[in-house]
Protein backbone atom coordinates (compact mmCIF):
# COMPACT_ATOMS: atom_id res chain seq x y z
CA UNK A 1 0.00 0.00 0.00
CA UNK A 2 1.16 3.42 -0.77
CA UNK A 3 -0.11 6.78 -1.17
CA UNK A 4 0.77 9.14 -4.08
CA UNK A 5 0.95 12.62 -3.07
CA UNK A 6 1.06 14.96 -6.40
CA UNK A 7 4.38 17.41 -6.65
CA UNK A 8 4.23 20.89 -7.09
CA UNK A 9 4.83 21.89 -10.25
CA UNK A 10 7.06 24.65 -11.05
CA UNK A 11 4.51 26.65 -13.05
CA UNK A 12 2.15 26.50 -9.90
CA UNK A 13 2.36 29.99 -9.13
CA UNK A 14 4.04 33.24 -10.80
CA UNK A 15 2.43 33.03 -14.08
CA UNK A 16 0.68 29.57 -14.26
CA UNK A 17 -1.23 30.12 -11.34
CA UNK A 18 -5.06 30.38 -11.92
CA UNK A 19 -7.33 32.65 -11.76
CA UNK A 20 -10.95 32.33 -9.55
CA UNK A 21 -13.20 32.36 -12.63
CA UNK A 22 -11.33 29.42 -14.30
CA UNK A 23 -11.91 27.37 -11.11
CA UNK A 24 -15.29 28.62 -10.42
CA UNK A 25 -18.09 26.13 -9.82
CA UNK A 26 -21.12 27.87 -11.00
CA UNK A 27 -22.37 27.24 -14.40
CA UNK A 28 -21.52 30.84 -15.43
CA UNK A 29 -19.68 32.21 -18.80
CA UNK A 30 -16.76 34.18 -18.42
CA UNK A 31 -15.12 36.76 -20.86
CA UNK A 32 -12.21 39.00 -21.23
CA UNK A 33 -10.33 36.75 -18.65
CA UNK A 34 -13.05 37.65 -15.77
CA UNK A 35 -14.00 40.71 -16.58
CA UNK A 36 -17.47 39.51 -17.81
CA UNK A 37 -19.57 37.17 -16.05
CA UNK A 38 -22.90 35.97 -18.48
CA UNK A 39 -25.59 32.83 -17.16
CA UNK A 40 -25.06 29.45 -18.70
CA UNK A 41 -27.37 30.60 -21.65
CA UNK A 42 -25.38 33.65 -23.21
CA UNK A 43 -26.64 32.57 -26.39
CA UNK A 44 -29.57 33.98 -25.47
CA UNK A 45 -28.55 37.45 -25.10
CA UNK A 46 -27.33 37.44 -29.12
CA UNK A 47 -31.55 36.56 -29.57
CA UNK A 48 -32.48 39.58 -27.54
CA UNK A 49 -29.82 42.06 -29.71
CA UNK A 50 -31.30 41.02 -32.80
CA UNK A 51 -34.60 42.18 -31.48
CA UNK A 52 -33.82 45.42 -30.61
CA UNK A 53 -31.53 46.29 -33.36
CA UNK A 54 -33.20 44.79 -36.27
CA UNK A 55 -36.15 47.54 -36.92
CA UNK A 56 -33.33 50.70 -36.17
CA UNK A 57 -31.81 49.29 -39.41
CA UNK A 58 -34.61 49.21 -41.36
CA UNK A 59 -35.95 52.37 -40.20
CA UNK A 60 -32.56 54.55 -40.46
CA UNK A 61 -33.42 53.11 -44.37
CA UNK A 62 -36.78 53.07 -45.55
CA UNK A 63 -38.18 55.79 -43.31
CA UNK A 64 -35.73 58.01 -41.82
CA UNK A 65 -34.46 58.61 -45.46
CA UNK A 66 -37.57 59.50 -46.95
CA UNK A 67 -38.34 61.71 -43.95
CA UNK A 68 -35.27 64.09 -45.74
CA UNK A 69 -37.81 64.43 -48.41
CA UNK A 70 -40.90 65.24 -46.63
CA UNK A 71 -39.26 67.51 -44.33
CA UNK A 72 -36.26 69.35 -43.68
CA UNK A 73 -32.63 67.71 -44.62
CA UNK A 74 -32.04 68.57 -40.68
CA UNK A 75 -35.11 66.86 -39.01
CA UNK A 76 -34.71 63.70 -41.38
CA UNK A 77 -30.99 63.49 -40.25
CA UNK A 78 -31.97 64.30 -36.80
CA UNK A 79 -34.06 61.57 -36.48
CA UNK A 80 -31.77 59.26 -37.54
CA UNK A 81 -29.19 60.22 -35.02
CA UNK A 82 -31.70 60.28 -32.13
CA UNK A 83 -32.79 56.32 -33.46
CA UNK A 84 -28.54 55.28 -33.45
CA UNK A 85 -27.73 56.58 -30.24
CA UNK A 86 -31.26 55.51 -28.60
CA UNK A 87 -30.55 51.58 -30.06
CA UNK A 88 -26.77 52.13 -29.02
CA UNK A 89 -27.71 53.40 -24.89
CA UNK A 90 -30.17 50.09 -25.06
CA UNK A 91 -27.24 47.95 -25.90
CA UNK A 92 -25.22 49.15 -23.00
CA UNK A 93 -27.38 48.76 -20.62
CA UNK A 94 -28.12 45.13 -21.56
CA UNK A 95 -24.25 44.81 -21.70
CA UNK A 96 -24.43 45.96 -18.37
CA UNK A 97 -27.20 43.51 -17.53
CA UNK A 98 -26.40 40.38 -18.64
CA UNK A 99 -22.70 41.01 -17.91
CA UNK A 100 -22.37 42.14 -14.43
CA UNK A 101 -22.22 40.15 -11.05
CA UNK A 102 -25.84 40.10 -10.06
CA UNK A 103 -24.96 39.85 -6.43
CA UNK A 104 -23.38 35.99 -6.05
CA UNK A 105 -22.70 34.83 -2.63
CA UNK A 106 -19.37 33.49 -2.51
CA UNK A 107 -19.62 29.61 -1.36
CA UNK A 108 -17.98 27.83 1.08
CA UNK A 109 -15.29 24.90 0.53
CA UNK A 110 -16.95 23.31 3.47
CA UNK A 111 -20.07 23.49 5.56
CA UNK A 112 -20.25 25.56 8.59
CA UNK A 113 -19.11 23.76 11.98
CA UNK A 114 -22.05 23.60 14.65
CA UNK A 115 -22.44 25.16 17.25
CA UNK A 116 -20.53 23.55 20.73
CA UNK A 117 -18.73 21.28 18.10
CA UNK A 118 -14.95 20.72 19.85
CA UNK A 119 -13.02 19.42 17.11
CA UNK A 120 -13.48 15.57 18.37
CA UNK A 121 -14.22 12.68 15.51
CA UNK A 122 -16.83 10.72 15.27
CA UNK A 123 -15.52 7.66 13.37
CA UNK A 124 -12.17 7.19 15.05
CA UNK A 125 -8.92 9.27 13.82
CA UNK A 126 -8.43 11.09 10.45
CA UNK A 127 -12.61 10.62 9.98
CA UNK A 128 -14.49 13.69 9.67
CA UNK A 129 -17.89 13.68 11.20
CA UNK A 130 -20.70 14.31 8.62
CA UNK A 131 -21.99 17.82 9.37
CA UNK A 132 -25.37 18.38 7.81
CA UNK A 133 -26.91 22.43 8.08
CA UNK A 134 -30.27 22.53 9.63
CA UNK A 135 -32.77 23.32 6.76
CA UNK A 136 -33.82 26.92 8.47
CA UNK A 137 -32.71 29.59 10.97
CA UNK A 138 -35.69 31.94 12.45
CA UNK A 139 -34.54 35.57 11.88
CA UNK A 140 -36.76 38.64 13.30
CA UNK A 141 -36.75 41.78 10.96
CA UNK A 142 -39.15 44.65 12.04
CA UNK A 143 -40.94 42.56 14.41
CA UNK A 144 -42.18 40.53 11.99
CA UNK A 145 -40.18 36.44 11.86
CA UNK A 146 -38.22 35.65 8.66
CA UNK A 147 -37.19 32.05 7.81
CA UNK A 148 -33.38 32.16 6.64
CA UNK A 149 -32.68 28.51 4.59
CA UNK A 150 -29.99 26.94 4.35
CA UNK A 151 -27.81 25.88 0.83
CA UNK A 152 -26.40 22.48 0.64
CA UNK A 153 -24.67 23.39 -2.69
CA UNK A 154 -23.13 26.44 -1.20
CA UNK A 155 -22.67 24.84 1.70
CA UNK A 156 -23.52 28.36 3.87
CA UNK A 157 -26.92 29.58 5.10
CA UNK A 158 -28.29 32.10 2.77
CA UNK A 159 -28.46 35.99 3.68
CA UNK A 160 -31.74 37.65 3.52
CA UNK A 161 -34.08 37.78 0.20
CA UNK A 162 -31.48 35.25 -1.02
CA UNK A 163 -32.64 32.29 -3.36
CA UNK A 164 -30.28 29.95 -5.30
CA UNK A 165 -31.00 29.46 -8.90
CA UNK A 166 -30.58 26.29 -10.11
CA UNK A 167 -29.11 27.48 -13.89
CA UNK A 168 -25.95 29.51 -13.06
CA UNK A 169 -25.74 27.10 -9.78
CA UNK A 170 -25.05 29.74 -7.36
CA UNK A 171 -26.83 32.05 -4.61
CA UNK A 172 -28.19 35.34 -5.83
CA UNK A 173 -28.73 38.20 -3.23
CA UNK A 174 -31.89 40.05 -3.35
CA UNK A 175 -32.57 37.40 -6.78
CA UNK A 176 -35.47 38.62 -8.36
CA UNK A 177 -35.68 35.80 -11.10
CA UNK A 178 -33.68 34.41 -14.03
CA UNK A 179 -34.39 35.97 -17.16
CA UNK A 180 -34.45 33.82 -20.50
CA UNK A 181 -33.59 36.93 -22.66
CA UNK A 182 -30.56 37.77 -20.73
CA UNK A 183 -29.30 34.23 -19.83
CA UNK A 184 -28.41 35.82 -16.46
CA UNK A 185 -29.93 36.10 -13.01
CA UNK A 186 -31.40 39.49 -12.00
CA UNK A 187 -30.34 39.93 -8.49
CA UNK A 188 -29.04 42.94 -5.94
CA UNK A 189 -26.42 44.36 -8.54
CA UNK A 190 -28.16 44.33 -12.10
CA UNK A 191 -31.66 44.91 -11.13
CA UNK A 192 -31.56 48.88 -11.79
CA UNK A 193 -29.56 48.06 -15.37
CA UNK A 194 -32.72 45.92 -15.80
CA UNK A 195 -35.24 47.73 -15.49
CA UNK A 196 -34.04 50.83 -17.37
CA UNK A 197 -33.60 48.77 -19.64
CA UNK A 198 -37.27 47.66 -20.21
CA UNK A 199 -37.89 51.78 -19.84
CA UNK A 200 -35.10 52.68 -22.99
CA UNK A 201 -36.53 49.34 -24.71
CA UNK A 202 -39.97 50.41 -24.41
CA UNK A 203 -39.40 54.23 -25.84
CA UNK A 204 -37.54 53.43 -28.18
CA UNK A 205 -39.95 50.93 -29.75
CA UNK A 206 -42.54 53.65 -29.27
CA UNK A 207 -40.48 56.60 -30.97
CA UNK A 208 -40.13 54.24 -34.32
CA UNK A 209 -43.43 53.61 -34.52
CA UNK A 210 -44.39 57.09 -33.92
CA UNK A 211 -41.58 58.14 -36.93
CA UNK A 212 -43.42 55.15 -39.00
CA UNK A 213 -47.27 56.69 -38.00
CA UNK A 214 -46.23 60.09 -38.94
CA UNK A 215 -44.32 59.22 -42.21
CA UNK A 216 -47.56 57.37 -43.35
CA UNK A 217 -50.11 60.18 -42.24
CA UNK A 218 -47.87 62.68 -44.09
CA UNK A 219 -48.08 60.80 -47.89
CA UNK A 220 -51.72 59.79 -46.85
CA UNK A 221 -52.21 63.84 -46.64
CA UNK A 222 -49.93 64.79 -49.13
CA UNK A 223 -51.78 62.28 -51.62
CA UNK A 224 -55.43 62.95 -50.62
CA UNK A 225 -54.99 58.67 -49.97
CA UNK A 226 -56.25 56.71 -47.10
CA UNK A 227 -53.87 55.24 -44.49
CA UNK A 228 -54.76 51.97 -45.78
CA UNK A 229 -53.33 53.22 -49.34
CA UNK A 230 -50.30 54.86 -47.63
CA UNK A 231 -48.32 51.65 -46.06
CA UNK A 232 -49.45 49.85 -48.98
CA UNK A 233 -47.25 52.12 -51.03
CA UNK A 234 -44.80 51.58 -48.34
CA UNK A 235 -44.71 48.16 -46.79
CA UNK A 236 -41.45 48.49 -44.54
CA UNK A 237 -44.08 50.80 -42.44
CA UNK A 238 -46.50 48.21 -42.02
CA UNK A 239 -43.84 45.75 -40.90
CA UNK A 240 -42.24 48.78 -38.48
CA UNK A 241 -45.52 49.66 -37.04
CA UNK A 242 -46.66 46.09 -36.29
CA UNK A 243 -43.18 44.95 -35.07
CA UNK A 244 -42.58 48.01 -32.85
CA UNK A 245 -46.06 47.71 -31.29
CA UNK A 246 -45.49 44.05 -29.98
CA UNK A 247 -41.74 44.80 -28.53
CA UNK A 248 -44.06 48.23 -27.26
CA UNK A 249 -46.48 45.87 -25.69
CA UNK A 250 -43.79 43.34 -24.52
CA UNK A 251 -41.50 45.93 -22.54
CA UNK A 252 -44.15 47.99 -21.44
CA UNK A 253 -46.18 45.49 -19.73
CA UNK A 254 -42.67 43.79 -17.78
CA UNK A 255 -42.03 47.79 -17.22
CA UNK A 256 -45.38 48.55 -15.57
CA UNK A 257 -45.41 45.04 -13.40
CA UNK A 258 -41.68 45.92 -12.22
CA UNK A 259 -43.57 49.65 -11.22
CA UNK A 260 -45.62 47.71 -9.14
CA UNK A 261 -42.92 45.58 -7.33
CA UNK A 262 -40.75 48.17 -6.40
CA UNK A 263 -43.90 49.93 -5.03
CA UNK A 264 -44.30 47.10 -3.09
CA UNK A 265 -40.57 46.35 -2.56
CA UNK A 266 -41.35 42.82 -3.69
CA UNK A 267 -39.34 40.49 -5.81
CA UNK A 268 -40.70 38.24 -8.80
CA UNK A 269 -39.74 34.98 -7.04
CA UNK A 270 -41.85 36.86 -3.76
CA UNK A 271 -44.80 37.91 -5.84
CA UNK A 272 -45.00 34.48 -7.86
CA UNK A 273 -44.77 32.23 -4.25
CA UNK A 274 -46.98 34.77 -2.40
CA UNK A 275 -44.80 35.25 0.25
CA UNK A 276 -46.19 38.49 1.24
CA UNK A 277 -50.07 38.59 1.12
CA UNK A 278 -50.49 41.73 3.09
CA UNK A 279 -48.59 45.05 3.23
CA UNK A 280 -48.01 44.62 6.81
CA UNK A 281 -46.94 41.60 6.30
CA UNK A 282 -43.37 42.25 3.91
CA UNK A 283 -40.85 43.28 6.35
CA UNK A 284 -39.15 44.88 3.80
CA UNK A 285 -41.37 47.48 2.84
CA UNK A 286 -40.52 51.29 3.13
CA UNK A 287 -43.84 52.58 1.95
CA UNK A 288 -43.99 53.62 -1.54
CA UNK A 289 -41.25 56.86 -1.35
CA UNK A 290 -38.94 54.77 0.72
CA UNK A 291 -38.97 51.38 -1.76
CA UNK A 292 -38.08 53.81 -5.07
CA UNK A 293 -35.31 55.28 -3.07
CA UNK A 294 -33.55 51.89 -2.11
CA UNK A 295 -33.60 50.99 -5.58
CA UNK A 296 -32.54 53.73 -7.72
CA UNK A 297 -30.95 56.00 -4.88
CA UNK A 298 -28.88 53.45 -3.23
CA UNK A 299 -25.36 53.15 -4.89
CA UNK A 300 -24.58 49.30 -6.06
CA UNK A 301 -22.62 47.34 -3.57
CA UNK A 302 -19.40 45.99 -4.93
CA UNK A 303 -18.69 42.59 -5.52
CA UNK A 304 -18.38 40.13 -3.15
CA UNK A 305 -16.00 37.83 -5.72
CA UNK A 306 -13.19 39.03 -7.30
CA UNK A 307 -13.07 36.89 -10.26
CA UNK A 308 -9.47 38.03 -11.66
CA UNK A 309 -7.51 36.92 -7.80
CA UNK A 310 -5.10 34.42 -8.09
CA UNK A 311 -6.64 31.45 -6.20
CA UNK A 312 -4.03 28.17 -4.80
CA UNK A 313 -5.14 24.91 -6.24
CA UNK A 314 -5.09 22.29 -3.41
CA UNK A 315 -3.24 19.11 -5.12
CA UNK A 316 -5.23 16.48 -5.19
CA UNK A 317 -4.66 13.28 -2.96
CA UNK A 318 -4.36 9.55 -5.21
CA UNK A 319 -4.10 6.36 -3.00
CA UNK A 320 -2.99 3.37 -4.72
CA UNK A 321 -3.37 -0.02 -3.02
CA UNK A 322 -1.17 -2.80 -3.43
CA UNK A 323 -1.49 -5.98 -1.95
CA UNK A 324 -4.20 -8.18 -0.89
CA UNK A 325 -7.38 -8.16 -2.06
CA UNK A 326 -8.72 -8.87 1.51
CA UNK A 327 -8.11 -5.48 2.63
CA UNK A 328 -9.92 -4.19 0.12
CA UNK A 329 -13.10 -3.15 2.58
CA UNK A 330 -10.46 -1.74 4.64
CA UNK A 331 -8.67 0.48 2.12
CA UNK A 332 -12.34 1.61 0.91
CA UNK A 333 -12.80 3.03 4.28
CA UNK A 334 -9.91 4.59 4.33
CA UNK A 335 -9.78 5.85 1.41
CA UNK A 336 -13.38 7.56 1.99
CA UNK A 337 -11.76 8.61 5.67
CA UNK A 338 -8.79 10.99 3.88
CA UNK A 339 -10.99 12.04 1.09
CA UNK A 340 -13.52 13.64 2.95
CA UNK A 341 -11.22 14.41 6.32
CA UNK A 342 -7.53 14.80 5.10
CA UNK A 343 -7.85 18.53 4.80
CA UNK A 344 -9.98 19.27 8.01
CA UNK A 345 -7.34 17.12 9.60
CA UNK A 346 -4.54 19.10 7.92
CA UNK A 347 -5.87 22.55 8.81
CA UNK A 348 -6.57 22.09 12.18
CA UNK A 349 -3.88 19.51 13.89
CA UNK A 350 -1.26 20.88 11.37
CA UNK A 351 -0.78 17.82 10.10
CA UNK A 352 1.27 17.83 6.71
CA UNK A 353 0.87 15.27 4.21
CA UNK A 354 4.03 14.34 3.96
CA UNK A 355 3.53 12.94 8.38
CA UNK A 356 0.10 11.53 7.03
CA UNK A 357 2.22 9.51 3.92
CA UNK A 358 4.72 8.42 6.47
CA UNK A 359 2.19 6.72 9.38
CA UNK A 360 0.57 5.14 6.69
CA UNK A 361 3.22 3.70 5.13
CA UNK A 362 4.69 2.55 8.46
CA UNK A 363 1.14 1.15 9.52
CA UNK A 364 1.37 -0.88 6.22
CA UNK A 365 4.66 -2.66 7.53
CA UNK A 366 3.67 -3.03 10.87
CA UNK A 367 0.63 -4.79 9.97
CA UNK A 368 2.77 -7.09 7.33
CA UNK A 369 5.48 -7.55 10.34
CA UNK A 370 2.02 -8.96 12.35
CA UNK A 371 0.58 -10.95 9.75
CA UNK A 372 3.90 -13.09 9.76
CA UNK A 373 4.28 -13.21 13.22
CA UNK A 374 0.95 -14.88 12.81
CA UNK A 375 2.47 -17.58 10.93
CA UNK A 376 6.10 -17.92 12.58
CA UNK A 377 5.73 -20.92 14.53
CA UNK A 378 5.11 -22.86 11.91
CA UNK A 379 7.56 -21.27 9.73
CA UNK A 380 10.80 -21.65 12.73
CA UNK A 381 9.71 -25.14 12.64
CA UNK A 382 10.46 -25.99 9.08
CA UNK A 383 13.34 -23.48 9.39
CA UNK A 384 14.65 -26.20 12.37
CA UNK A 385 14.99 -29.08 10.16
CA UNK A 386 18.44 -30.46 9.85
CA UNK A 387 18.78 -29.60 5.80
CA UNK A 388 16.31 -27.31 4.78
CA UNK A 389 18.97 -24.44 4.30
CA UNK A 390 20.62 -26.77 2.08
CA UNK A 391 17.94 -28.03 0.41
CA UNK A 392 16.77 -24.76 -0.50
CA UNK A 393 19.79 -23.30 -1.69
CA UNK A 394 19.79 -26.61 -4.09
CA UNK A 395 16.56 -25.99 -5.06
CA UNK A 396 17.73 -22.28 -6.46
CA UNK A 397 15.42 -19.88 -3.81
CA UNK A 398 13.63 -19.79 -0.71
CA UNK A 399 11.14 -16.80 -0.63
CA UNK A 400 10.39 -15.86 2.90
CA UNK A 401 8.58 -12.73 1.80
CA UNK A 402 4.90 -12.36 3.06
CA UNK A 403 2.33 -11.82 0.37
CA UNK A 404 -0.34 -10.46 2.68
CA UNK A 405 -2.16 -13.64 2.63
CA UNK A 406 -2.71 -15.49 5.30
CA UNK A 407 -0.40 -19.03 5.52
CA UNK A 408 1.65 -17.44 2.38
CA UNK A 409 4.67 -17.59 4.09
CA UNK A 410 4.29 -21.30 4.90
CA UNK A 411 3.40 -22.13 1.30
CA UNK A 412 6.19 -20.41 -0.09
CA UNK A 413 8.78 -22.51 1.98
CA UNK A 414 7.54 -25.98 1.87
CA UNK A 415 6.94 -25.74 -1.93
CA UNK A 416 10.89 -24.88 -1.72
CA UNK A 417 11.63 -27.53 0.80
CA UNK A 418 9.95 -30.12 -2.03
Amino acid sequence: MCVEVPQKSPDAGGSGQLRLYQTWKGSNVFLFRGRLIFGPDVRSVLWTVILIVAPVPCFCVFIARKLMDEYSKNIGISVMVVAVLFTIWVLVLLLLTAGTDPGIVPRNAHPPLPEGFDGSSEFGTGRAPPFHLPRTRNVVLNDIPVKVKSCDTCMLYRPLRTSHCSICDNCIERCDHHCPYFGQCIGLRNYKFYFMFLCSATLLHLCVFSFCWVFVVRISNRETASIRKAMAKYPASIALIIYTIILSVMAGALTGYHLYLISKNMSTIDHHKHRYPSQNSNPFNKGVTGNFMEVFFTSIPPSKNNFRAKVQIEPEIQIRVVGSSSSGSNMEELTGDLEAGLKLVSEDSGTGLHEIEVDISTNDRVNKHDECDEESPDLNRIQSLPDVDAMASEAGHFNRESTGDNGSCLSSAMKNVQ
